[in-house]
């Protein structure tokens, strides 16, 4: 039974725990810009520290013991720790060219998690599963950030769309079972994360992985920040067929 099959038949039965937030676990560990660099980055040229995704490659066993905490406490699917692991949002650290290598290895990272903590804790509840966690990105194609100009865009919808592209191939190489479009608070971000999705398995021909997707409800009103409600952006996602779509606030 490959897992696409068994997760959906688990899903017949039962409910399956997602595990929590990365990030407030990571800042238990209180590292400082030494430890984000590690030996490959001690001389990068800007600053990298609260890069978390960069821990991937420099302080794996780290994202690994928070990934087997949250298998201790219950979670069937673990997030991979690729919030911002696309060319777009990692410009912040002028690390767009690690993309690739980031969602691999953090995909890697995972899937050894799951396979160390099956073997450690002798378990015979072997239903754990990797989601590929594709953030929303630090720009919105929907609103302008310059308030004098409505009109204007940071970013285009290929260049979201190309990003996103990226970022699914490296997981799916990693080889995560689920892919998670994840706290979305743009739409229109995430319809061009579901247009590379579909076209990454159409362009590869490789089997479709199933799609989940989170939605963020901005504030009381009940809206995402685009300004959908919560059935709109029901609406606006179902073309997909997700697996699941969920909210958060």
């Amino acid at each position: 039974m490959n897992k696409e099959t068994q997760l959906r038949n688990l899903l017949d039965q039962r409910i399956l725990i997602i595990d929590g937030a990365m990030g407030t676990m990571v800042q238990r560990y209180k590292l400082e810009e030494a430890d984000y660099r590690g030996d490959r980055f001690k001389d990068w040229h800007t600053d990298v520290k609260g890069n978390n995704d960069l821990l991937c490659l420099t302080r794996p066993q780290i994202i690994k013991e928070i990934h087997k905490q949250y298998l201790a406490a219950g979670a069937n699917i673990l997030e991979t720790n690729t919030f911002n692991s696309q060319v777009i949002s990692l410009a912040d650290y002028d690390m767009q060219s690690l993309a690739s290598e980031l969602n691999v290895a953090a995909a890697r990272v995972a899937k050894e998690a799951v396979a160390e903590f099956l073997a450690e804790s002798k378990s015979t509840d072997t239903d754990r599963f990797v989601a590929g966690a594709i953030g929303p990105m630090n720009k919105t194609l929907s609103l302008s950030p310059d308030v004098n100009n409505p009109g204007f865009r940071s970013v285009t919808f290929d260049e979201v769309a190309d990003a996103y592209y990226e970022q699914i191939k490296g997981l799916v190489d990693g080889g995560v079972d689920i892919l998670l479009v994840e706290t979305i608070f743009d739409t229109l971000n995430a319809k061009a994360a579901i247009y590379a999705i579909n076209k990454y398995f159409r362009d590869t021909k490789h089997a479709k992985l199933p799609v989940m997707i989170s939605g963020t409800i901005t504030d009381a009103s009940g809206r995402t920040l685009s300004g959908q409600t919560t059935e709109a952006f029901y609406i606006s996602m179902i073309h997909s067929r997700p697996l699941a779509i969920g909210l958060v606030q």
